[in-house]
């Protein structure tokens, strides 16, 4: 697939490197433009297989809090809390912001989370992303659309917290030992919220699976 020339490829600012221990955290506040974000919000809202899946938790299946769709390369099957994700191929919108993603984190990506936040009532539990498929050192590239959220990291051990607020157009950047090291979640909130989509471009390798 040829990369769209819907929009410059270039990202429009510097990121902005985290001080946080035993992590590499990475964040371009403004990746796209406002006109860039506002686009690809209303397409992707408005034409990603969004659905609502259940997860395994405490021996009981549940409905996830949000929507989510998972797209890749025909092999990028990926699988979390029992549940198995085949990938549905590349649109075009998807396809071009991979690209920009994979130069701005110098990293090759083959599939994408798209997580689709309602309302403030959907959220993000404690997690890692650390399943085997990912590898040891995983680099996850955040890209953030719509309502600005607080995004929660915490230390495993030492318990240390910081919160970001991801901004429309945004892009978060986890690399070298994040996902050994720290936990991050996207909490609840009684505030009226519009709707967020969040893009998680990654590397998935099904043979690295236990």
């Amino acid at each position: 697939m040829q990369q769209s020339s819907l929009f410059p490829s270039a990202s429009s600012d510097e990121a902005e490197i985290l001080p946080l221990p035993d992590g590499d955290f990475r964040y371009f506040q403004h990746f796209l433009s406002s006109q860039e974000a506002d686009t690809y919000y209303k397409r992707l809202l408005e034409s990603l297989a969004w659905r609502q899946d259940d997860i395994k938790m405490y021996g009981k299946q549940v409905k996830i809090p949000r929507l989510q769709a998972w797209y890749g390369d025909e092999d990028a099957l990926y699988q979390y809390s029992g549940l198995d994700l085949p990938p549905i191929p590349w649109t075009e919108e998807l396809h071009t912001l991979k690209v920009r993603c994979e130069k701005a984190s110098e990293s090759v990506f083959n599939s994408v989370l798209a997580n689709c936040y309602r309302d403030g009532q959907d959220s993000m539990a404690w997690h890692s992303d650390d399943e085997p498929e990912l590898g040891n050192r995983p680099v996850i590239a955040s890209l953030s659309l719509g309502q600005v959220r607080n995004f929660d990291l915490k230390h495993r051990t030492s318990g240390q917290r910081h919160r970001l607020p991801l901004e429309h157009g945004s892009l978060f950047i986890m690399a070298g030992n994040s996902q050994t090291h720290w936990l991050h979640s996207l909490a609840k909130t009684t505030k009226s919220l519009a709707p967020r989509i969040n893009l998680t471009f990654r590397l998935v390798t099904p043979s690295l699976r236990r």
